[in-house]
């Protein structure tokens, strides 16, 4: 049987006996909560971890993994167990789907979008720093810049001594609208300023027509295509709110976190929170840079989960979106607020229960909030424009 003929199966957790498959870790892996101890058994890192020599983090911007490799990267580099781990935390970021560095081209296309040259001999880089910290080779391989990543928008590899950027400052951008956000031909704008009025924009998020993932950040067996698509087809739906900037009047090179927080209600229990960023080119397309969700039970942290109440509006903070593009002058910064992204992304049901056995969704109504008494916002890592430096290949 194919993955594709299971994948719409409820509940979750009939799917591997539909496709004939042998017991398994993943049996318990779907009934474990996000807290459950037994998470921290199996995980490579775990908050308090400390490194004890150099290390090397190798990852790409359409990998599932990137922002938790990044937030793994900063806490070493400032709590590693020794001065000399600490001092030798190097990061590569290529423009790649997961594990496929090292294939690009002069003019590489990740997903649809051609990003440029983004060639880059990893191979010879992984043996000078086995080289240097294996064999004692005198290589210089530890005066490199810590951090080379690539700017998809710029199309070039950057160098950085630092993450984020040393000199990057964070900009935020404000969600506003007349009350019409739904899809990109809405009237959902970013604005610099804090908007004066009080607005909202409400959409129907039915799980049984889930909004459907279009590219993104996708590791192995995944049934979404991974990397950067015109967002126009998802964008058109009516349960995806669009908020654009006006055309850029000069480069805005985004390097680094983005944060977003929206000020949301609803008249379920629970339900998901889905984020995209967005580079709009001057034609109308749109290409995604990076998603962040969160189930809304979570929003108050890890340890525990807490149910909405019909109608209260709750401030949510995703985790943080991450990205390196110079949004070119005439382009625009957009972001995409949903539900779902499936089938990245299992289907909240929105009972407010435990998801993986259950059968029966229930169709939510959810609102996002914006003005001044709800500043939803999105606040990015924005690099001056003579901070970064080319890297050479």
């Amino acid at each position: 049987m194919s993955f594709d003929s299971v994948i719409n199966t409820l509940p979750l957790s009939a799917i591997p006996a539909r496709i004939g498959s042998a017991p398994s870790d993943l049996d318990d892996f779907m009934t474990w909560p996000l807290n459950d101890p037994r998470w921290k058994t199996i995980e490579f890192g775990n908050e308090g971890d400390q490194n004890g020599a150099p290390a090397l983090y190798m990852n790409s911007w359409y990998d599932v993994s990137t922002g938790p490799n990044l937030a793994m990267f900063e806490y070493q580099t400032k709590h590693a167990a020794t001065q000399l781990a600490r001092d030798n935390t190097f990061m590569t970021i290529g423009p790649t789907p997961h594990c496929q560095m090292g294939g690009e081209t002069e003019h590489y296309v990740v997903g649809e979008r051609e990003v440029g040259d983004a060639r880059f001999d990893y191979t010879s880089f992984l043996l000078r720093w086995y080289d240097h910290w294996l064999k004692g080779m005198d290589n210089g391989v530890e005066k490199e810049p810590r951090v080379r990543v690539y700017n998809l928008g710029a199309k070039q590899w950057m160098t950085y001594n630092t993450w984020p950027p040393a000199g990057a400052t964070p900009v935020t951008y404000f969600l506003d609208s007349d009350g019409a956000a739904n899809t990109a031909g809405g009237n959902g704008r970013l604005w610099p300023a804090r908007p004066k009025k009080e607005g909202l924009d409400r959409y129907t998020y039915d799980p049984m027509n889930p909004t459907p993932s279009l590219g993104g950040q996708t590791c192995c067996f995944n049934a979404a295509v991974p990397g950067s698509f015109d967002q126009g087809p998802m964008q058109a739906r009516p349960d995806v709110l669009v908020y654009t900037t006006a055309p850029l009047a000069a480069p805005v090179d985004v390097t680094g976190p983005v944060t977003v927080t929206l000020y949301l209600s609803s008249d379920v229990k629970d339900t998901d929170l889905m984020v995209k960023l967005v580079d709009v080119y001057p034609d109308g397309k749109a290409y995604n840079l990076d998603e962040q969700a969160l189930r809304v039970r979570w929003r108050e942290g890890w340890d525990h989960t807490t149910s909405m109440e019909p109608g209260k509006v709750y401030p949510v903070t995703l985790p943080p979106l991450v990205t390196s593009n110079t949004f070119q002058a005439g382009h625009r910064i957009r972001i995409s607020v949903a539900s779902s992204s499936f089938p990245m992304y299992e289907r909240n049901l929105n009972t407010g229960g435990p998801n993986y056995n259950e059968k029966d969704p229930v169709v939510a109504h959810n609102v996002i909030h914006h003005g001044p008494t709800h500043p939803s916002a999105i606040t990015l890592t924005v690099v001056p424009a003579s901070a970064p430096v080319k890297a050479p290949r």
